[in-house]
């Protein structure tokens, strides 16, 4: 079976961003390695922390440069780019609210779920998803 494993996040700082994907969204800190060029591998996941795990995670890979620090938090020319499917829109909801978590609309409830447009710590949007179902 084939899956995207990982999907790169520019961040401008890696404590920072650990600190909103584990405390505000509730991801769990997977890898954090140092590289002899003074980088990280860092990687956080939505999943649980079994080993067939089948999640996308994130690796948030610190900008280098000008080019790169321009697209951090507009990764994706202002659309929404990272979907955060949850089985309990409600109890997510409620607790990035209270984690923070600027959220850009009101809760909406499509024909293919519960869905709100929310933001990350740089400004990146994000749909937190509850699909229908």
């Amino acid at each position: 079976m084939r899956h995207v494993a990982l999907v790169t996040l520019v961040v401008d700082d890696y404590d920072e961003a650990i600190g909103f994907y584990t405390g505000a969204l509730g991801f769990r800190l997977a890898e954090d390695t140092p590289r002899p060029d003074g980088s990280r591998w860092v990687v956080v996941t939505p999943g649980g922390q079994g080993t067939d795990d089948r999640s996308t995670s994130l690796l948030l890979a610190r900008a280098k440069g000008d080019e790169q620090r321009a697209r951090v938090g507009d990764q994706t020319g202002g659309r929404v780019g990272f979907f955060l499917h949850t089985d309990d829109f409600a109890r997510d909801h409620a607790r990035m609210l209270a984690a923070g978590v600027t959220f850009l609309e009101e809760p909406r409830h499509e024909p293919y779920g519960s869905v709100a447009v929310f933001q990350d710590l740089y400004g990146n949007r994000w749909d937190l998803l509850q699909p229908a179902g």
